[in-house]
């Protein structure tokens, strides 16, 4: 494969990949691990039904490396009543950041958000990971209380 590094929606065989990367992102976040089956069960939630509710996007290297994911399904907030994306993982792989893959990434879960009619993504992040802060508030998302991030869908 030539070219740049891009986004694409997550395939079947990319699915044990994802499941290592999102081990080496619960192991970043000093969480536990994933599920040791967590492929498996991504594959029936990404396309064992004809509508799944969860996307799967990957960030993908010229010679078809995946070096990173993100995650994504729609959520409903009951005082705004209405629905949103929530964006549950977004992960590059450390020798990966800066190349524009995370920009890239979020305009992904933004275009899900906008295909799906929604008009905000909203996340978290933990309190000490300043890179992601930064990050995220270089794109113009807002922080409101837990760290919950919520940006807007253009158009």
């Amino acid at each position: 494969m030539t070219g740049a590094p891009h986004v694409r929606h997550a395939r079947p065989a990319d699915l044990p990949r994802v499941a290592e990367l999102a081990a080496e992102h619960a192991s970043y976040e000093k969480s536990g691990p994933p599920v040791p089956d967590l492929a498996e069960r991504l594959q029936v939630l990404l396309f064992g039904t004809p509508k799944p509710r969860l996307r799967c996007l990957v960030a993908e290297l010229p010679d078809g490396e995946v070096v990173g994911y993100a995650t994504c399904a729609p959520e409903i907030s009951t005082w705004e009543g209405r629905e949103y994306l929530t964006m549950d993982c977004l992960f590059l792989r450390d020798g990966n950041r800066g190349l524009g893959l995370g920009a890239a990434l979020m305009d992904a879960v933004v275009a899900e958000a906008r295909d799906l009619g929604l008009t905000e993504v909203q996340w978290q992040t933990p309190a000490w990971n300043e890179g992601a802060i930064r990050f995220y508030d270089r794109l113009g998302a807002r922080a409101k209380e837990k760290l919950r991030y919520f940006l807007a869908v253009p158009g």
